[in-house]
């Protein structure tokens, strides 16, 4: 009867359910009618027994089983110890020290010497200045001058940072002398009367005065300006200002990013390399590059222009032109992370300067015409990414053209030149300018394996297309470099960088008849020879102040010529200390 209650309910519902389905409907005109009624069926239901049946053939009873407890004293000394947590080893965070000086001292009389410090003036205000020194007594293999050099700088910075807005102030001052010692040792124009009577020495001095301010909640972002002098010992001169503020704008909730930049250089020579007449230019820069960011999802396209108005004046010869270049940038998450490709197409115009060129070649003449480079397009594309947690990647070829590109190329032997300075002996580079496009392909990858290694290779190969010039000088084709680090022990450390440089071009004075007086002279091309420089350095941190290094630099001895008959010193050792402090 309890399971007839149970199931009465549901033969109910079932019978409803016949009922129902047994009945005729109507959709629009037509009737279905059901033939066989459902006849469900109820399979009984299995519920577990409140009271099992225990089928076991025999039933042990349970036996009592009574204790007794014998009380008796114990005598016991024993006096147990508090519980006490186990610690976890942490290992000691290092100290980190706002000052240090470097010295140091090797072969070739080089020596090289860094000091650093910083202070705090408030929560919100610092102040910090670094002087810097390298230096080297010379004594390269074949050079017949002077090869000494000793290069100097002192900068000093003043900042204040707030919720606002955070700023700085730099000073920086740097004194730096070469020689001319690239004087062909076969010529036979020079005997020893005229070596012993040139003067290679020059000097460069700098005076930099600029500062930098970021803004936070305003369409003014940021600004950076500098103000610099760069005169040398033949007394050219050159003053260089460019500004370059940053705003942003919201406009239909797209950000409209601006770059200005105002950018002016003028300067002069007092003589040309051939002759005492003098060289004066200016330049000013007016561009803006506008442009607004689209992404969605793993796309991200940055979409804009690069508008450029430039005024040069050479001597008496003025010139003004608008430019108009591309500013196009994007990229997409093919991988997340781990895969993103990107491309892009960038343009705009370059400003050049004296000390620009100096920083590159220091053994340019003060001879130069100086001028901007119109880099009309810089088409590129590539991937970057992650082969591992560790390893990362990035491939990118381009495409590029400029025009009035500079390439330095060796001063000619001028025979009887009414300039005798120290330089106008075939032994300084001029700068000339051509329209140069550029195909190139670079690839690179970088490993952080553990704390402890960490590791980077990289490679550049370039093909070069010139208009006017025969090639472009001193440009090379093929550059390869690798770097490692490793920390060995928390005591020890090494590591070292290798590059490889291929072969390059230039045009050098020859003497076609040495018997002929007058000497006749003629201009050839020739091929610098390729090299490679093995750099590498150790050191020792004795404690968490002093540390001990020591540096190697070109260890396989390569006698290359970096530039033109400027062959570079062998072997250099550099032992030295490192000590950090605070006042």
């Amino acid at each position: 009867m309890k399971n007839l209650r149970i199931y009465f309910p549901i033969i109910i519902t079932a019978m409803a359910s016949q009922f129902s389905l047994a009945q005729e409907e109507t959709i629009g005109s037509e009737v279905v009618n059901v033939v066989k009624p459902y006849t469900p069926t109820i399979s009984d239901a299995f519920k577990v027994k409140e009271t099992p049946t225990i089928e076991d053939d025999t039933n042990t009873q349970k036996e009592e089983v009574k204790y007794n407890i014998f009380s008796f004293p114990v005598a016991s000394t024993f006096t147990p110890a508090k519980g006490k947590a186990a610690g976890v080893d942490k290992e000691t965070k290092e100290r980190i020290y706002n000052n240090y000086a470097t010295i140091g001292a090797g072969n070739y009389g080089t020596v090289n010497a860094e000091f650093f410090v910083t202070k705090n003036f408030s929560r919100n205000s610092y102040i910090g200045g670094m002087l810097r020194h390298l230096s080297s007594q010379g004594g390269i293999k074949d050079a017949v001058l002077d090869d000494n050099y000793a290069n100097t700088a002192f900068d000093l910075t003043y900042g204040n940072r707030s919720r606002d807005i955070n700023w700085n102030a730099d000073l920086g001052i740097k004194h730096n002398t070469y020689n001319w010692y690239g004087l062909p040792i076969d010529d036979v124009m020079f005997d020893d009367a005229i070596r012993n009577a040139i003067d290679p020495k020059q000097n460069h001095t700098t005076i930099a005065l600029g500062g930098r301010a970021a803004m936070s909640n305003s369409f003014f972002s940021e600004a950076a300006m500098q103000f610099k002098r760069f005169s040398d010992a033949f007394g050219s001169g050159e003053n260089r200002f460019w500004i370059q503020p940053n705003f942003d704008v919201e406009i239909l909730d797209y950000k409209i990013d601006t770059d200005v930049i105002v950018d002016y250089v003028g300067g002069s020579f007092n003589s040309m390399y051939e002759n005492e007449t003098a060289i004066n230019y200016s330049n000013l820069i007016f561009g803006a590059k506008p442009s607004f960011l689209y992404q969605q999802d793993d796309l991200s396209v940055q979409i804009g222009a690069g508008l450029f108005y430039g005024i040069g004046k050479i001597n008496n010869e003025n010139e003004a032109k608008f430019f108009v270049y591309p500013n196009v940038k994007a990229s997409y998450k093919i991988v997340g992370d781990l895969l993103i490709g990107y491309a892009g197409a960038e343009g705009g115009l370059h400003q050049n300067s004296y000390a620009d060129f100096v920083a590159e070649n220091p053994f340019v003449s003060p001879t130069l015409f100086v001028g901007p480079t119109d880099n009309k397009y810089d088409v590129y594309a590539g991937l970057k990414g992650k082969l591992t947690n560790s390893v990362s990647f990035n491939i990118r070829g381009s495409y590029n053209n400029q025009e009035n590109k500079p390439l330095f190329s060796s001063n000619p032997t001028v025979l009887e030149n009414t300039n005798t300075e120290g330089y106008a002996y075939g032994n300084s580079f001029n700068v000339v300018y051509d329209n140069v496009k550029t195909i190139s392909f670079y690839g690179e990858i970088k490993g952080d394996f553990s704390e402890k290694v960490s590791l980077g290779l990289n490679g550049t190969f370039n093909s070069f297309s010139t208009n006017t010039q025969d090639e472009a000088w001193n440009l090379p084709e093929l550059k390869i470099g690798a770097n490692l680090e490793v920390t060995i022990t928390k005591k020890w450390y090494a590591g070292t960088n290798i590059f490889f440089v291929g072969e390059r071009k230039d045009i050098i004075t020859i003497p076609t008849d040495a018997a002929v007086v007058p000497i006749l002279y003629t201009q050839k091309q020739i091929t610098l020879d390729s090299y490679f420089d093995l750099n590498a350095h150790i050191g020792y941190k004795y404690n968490e102040r002093l540390t001990a290094f020591l540096r190697g630099n070109n260890l396989a001895n390569q006698q290359y010529n970096r530039w033109v008959n400027y062959p570079v010193q062998g072997i250099q050792v550099l032992l030295g200390a490192s000590y950090k402090f605070d006042f």
